[in-house]
């Protein structure tokens, strides 16, 4: 590890400061869909090139979904990333912060298979680090404060939020076309009136409580 958690500053738009400090090849991190109540868990892997970084990249929860879908077609163009995730299947076997570190693993190690190189770190969006020999750097609120970490929250969103559309047509009702899965008023009613779908996570909560009330 390369230091200690950072906290969140000022800065107003995520920059390079922490990709210059490492110099090297940095990959930036990050995880979505930790909160839904259906669907995977997804992580991105991004490596910028600096004589190609598409304006406009922040964290992906502050940013329109056209927007989103723009910035992921130019960092298609002009940078390396990687994607993978966690299925439902896998959250409810080994929870969802140990699916979520997982998924991290898988879309780092598809990036250093596509550009045949290993970092020399790896930002990381939060607090925790999973269990791979790169050294690293976990920053709280990194999608904020670092261009690759904000770029790999937009490349794993979108996918992710294509995924879930993909899913509403197989189980519609739950509105995951535009919820994504998250718990909102109108998927919970949903849950109680349609029941919960093998792509419902198991193991959350709301659905462990939907089964003991049917018992």
């Amino acid at each position: 590890m390369v230091a200690g958690s950072t906290k969140m500053s000022k800065k107003m738009l995520p920059d390079l400061s922490y990709e210059d400090r490492i110099g090297g090849v940095v990959f930036g991190v990050d995880e979505v869909g930790r909160g839904p109540l259906a669907g995977p868990v997804m992580a991105g892997a991004v490596y910028l090139h600096r004589e190609h970084i598409p304006e406009g990249i922040n964290d992906s929860k502050k940013l329109t979904a056209r927007r989103r879908h723009l910035l992921s077609d130019m960092l298609h163009n002009q940078a390396d990333y990687a994607t993978a995730m966690a299925d439902v299947h896998e959250i409810d076997q080994i929870n969802i912060r140990q699916a979520s570190l997982l998924a991290m693993k898988r879309a780092v190690k598809a990036l250093i298979q596509k550009i045949g190189r290993e970092p020399d770190c790896i930002l990381v969006d939060g607090r925790d680090i999973p269990d791979w020999p790169w050294p690293s750097l976990p920053i709280i609120k990194g999608d904020s404060l670092s261009l690759s970490i904000a770029a790999a929250s937009i490349v794993a969103k979108v996918e992710r939020d294509e995924i879930m559309v993909k899913a509403s047509q197989e189980y519609p009702g739950y509105g995951w076309e535009h919820n994504m899965g998250y718990p909102t008023k109108e998927h919970r009613e949903a849950i109680q009136r349609l029941k919960p779908t093998k792509f419902h996570r198991q193991s959350f909560s709301p659905i462990r409580q939907f089964y003991e009330k049917a018992d």
